[in-house]
């Protein structure tokens, strides 16, 4: 097998790098860099730019607004993104509602907010989790009956990440509590505006709230806004699940986080000499690049199998890049953690006003805590790194 771009697949990476270079906004590419939150208006503002290029769902199918780019060059435009570094398209809508409606939605469904989604005129978020209902998702309880025109919804959805801002949400409810726990789900799209609809935010470790609460009380939402088939939402949320872990293994991101800490161990001094000239730093530095190096020759032998899968299902290997990923992008933020030190422990919570306090230290040692806290997350979703073992021992092993 082959790994070597081609010519012209090195011709397009100069041109994806090139634009990323002159159009990302210099306040976003900045935050980005500091590890800082960016605000929903610097998500929006950039994935316009992209949709003006064409490039905001470059993985759809031309039909419906995508590329029509190979799977190699979709690998590149990604790394490239994440280098640059710039933010993902708005994964909700872009990699997750977006893909569900062209694959199983009706015409006038289509027509309407797959536009939308590519100009994020509309903010979606994921009602899927539910308190009792995580890892083992089709054991939902939120129930969504039919009354003449419409659904009547109610339950509750937790971990719903930066619905404060949504406009939209995709919900999977059960529509058949006498069927199997799989086979009685609906995939349903709500309105946020919608009486009934409460949105409550979650205090994360990081002291931030990208996540939150969603309850439904007696939410009266038009049937026409079922997709598919009713009862067949399960087999949209796998195909959903599906498109949630491209990239996952985040190769662009960890290679710019490496850099960061390079950049910031020629600043930090222990021992009177400058971090990166410390051996046993230095050691661990490597020993992180080694690992990101065959994550990333497994990613491209994936990307280099795609066009040869005869099924339509995802790679068992992806579970592989998924683990090794998360446990890199980990790593990097406990090597940026021990870069400043002491520095580190004391954090602002950037969501906190009215706060007077002088943060210890230098600007950039502010946000690597809540960084690294944040980061524990990595390992669980997208399906959790036992549960990835779990399916490399029986996809790959035959266990």
């Amino acid at each position: 097998m082959d790994l070597n771009f081609t010519k012209e697949e090195i011709a397009f990476r100069d041109e994806v790098r090139d634009f990323f270079a002159k159009n990302v906004p210099a306040e976003t590419r900045r935050k980005l860099i500091e590890g800082r939150k960016l605000e929903k208006a610097d998500i929006v503002d950039w994935q316009r730019i992209l949709n003006k290029k064409g490039w905001a769902v470059y993985q759809w199918p031309k039909e419906y607004g995508g590329t029509g780019w190979s799977a190699t060059q979709k690998y590149i435009f990604l790394e490239e993104l994440q280098r640059a570094p710039a933010p993902d398209p708005l994964p909700f809508g872009v990699s997750m509602v977006g893909p569900v409606i062209y694959a199983f939605g009706n015409e006038q469904q289509k027509k309407h907010f797959l536009p939308r989604i590519a100009n994020l005129d509309d903010w979606w978020c994921q009602g899927f989790s539910e308190p009792g209902a995580g890892s083992d998702l089709a054991g939902l309880s939120t129930k969504a009956v039919r009354e003449g025109d419409h659904w009547i919804i109610n339950g509750q959805k937790t971990w719903t990440t930066l619905a404060q801002y949504a406009d939209w949400i995709f919900v999977l409810a059960r529509t058949d509590t006498k069927a199997k726990k799989q086979e009685g789900i609906s995939f349903i799209l709500c309105d946020m505006k919608t009486p009934g609809i409460t949105v409550r935010p979650i205090q994360l470790i990081d002291g931030g709230k990208e996540v939150n609460e969603v309850f439904f009380d007696n939410v009266k939402v038009p049937y026409e806004n079922l997709v598919g088939q009713e009862n067949r939402g399960w087999d949209y949320a796998k195909f959903l699940l599906g498109n949630e872990r491209t990239g996952i293994a985040r190769v662009g991101i960890s290679k710019e986080r490496i850099r960061r800490l390079k950049e910031l161990a020629k600043v930090e001094v222990s021992g009177g000499k400058p971090m990166i000239e410390d051996p046993r730093f230095r050691a661990k530095i490597s020993q992180v690049e080694i690992e990101l190096k065959a994550l990333e020759m497994t990613q491209m032998r994936v990307v280099a199998a795609e066009g040869t899968r005869r099924d339509n299902k995802p790679d068992p290997a992806s579970s592989i890049l998924k683990i090794k990923g998360s446990e890199i992008q980990q790593n990097i933020t406990d090597l940026l953690m021990e870069v400043v030190g002491p520095f580190a422990l004391p954090f602002a919570d950037e969501d906190a006003a009215g706060s007077n306090a002088i943060p210890d230290g230098p600007d950039y040692a502010a946000p690597l805590a809540p960084a690294y806290f944040n980061y524990r997350k990595v390992s669980i979703y997208g399906g959790s790194n036992e549960i990835q073992k779990n399916i490399i021992a029986k996809a790959i092993l035959g266990l």
